[in-house]
């Protein structure tokens, strides 16, 4: 359980560097959903098993939620902003 906890967030970056070297933005954000899922199955799913288990303690537990609702809210805005760059490029063309 621990280790596939570790997958998923190893997953995230993973995700985000190979979006982040394609050329085309709806590939690029393809790879960022990606991110995302893995980011939620972490989050939502094995943190929450570790949780439950008594894997984790609840003040690891605590510090793993509150570092990942700032982190979505910034895997969120990031993947907003590479549609909006998508959107300004369009329209110089």
């Amino acid at each position: 359980m621990g280790l596939q906890f570790i997958t998923a967030v190893d997953s995230i970056g993973a995700n985000i560097a190979e979006g982040y070297t394609r050329f085309h933005y709806l590939d690029e954000i393809k790879f960022f959903y990606n991110s995302r899922g893995s980011f939620s199955e972490a989050k939502e799913h094995w943190l929450e098993l570790l949780k439950e288990r008594n894997k984790v303690s609840q003040e690891d537990y605590k510090v793993f939620k509150t570092i990942s609702e700032r982190l979505s809210l910034k895997l969120n805005n990031f993947i907003s902003s590479t549609y909006k760059a998508k959107n300004i490029s369009t329209n110089f063309h």
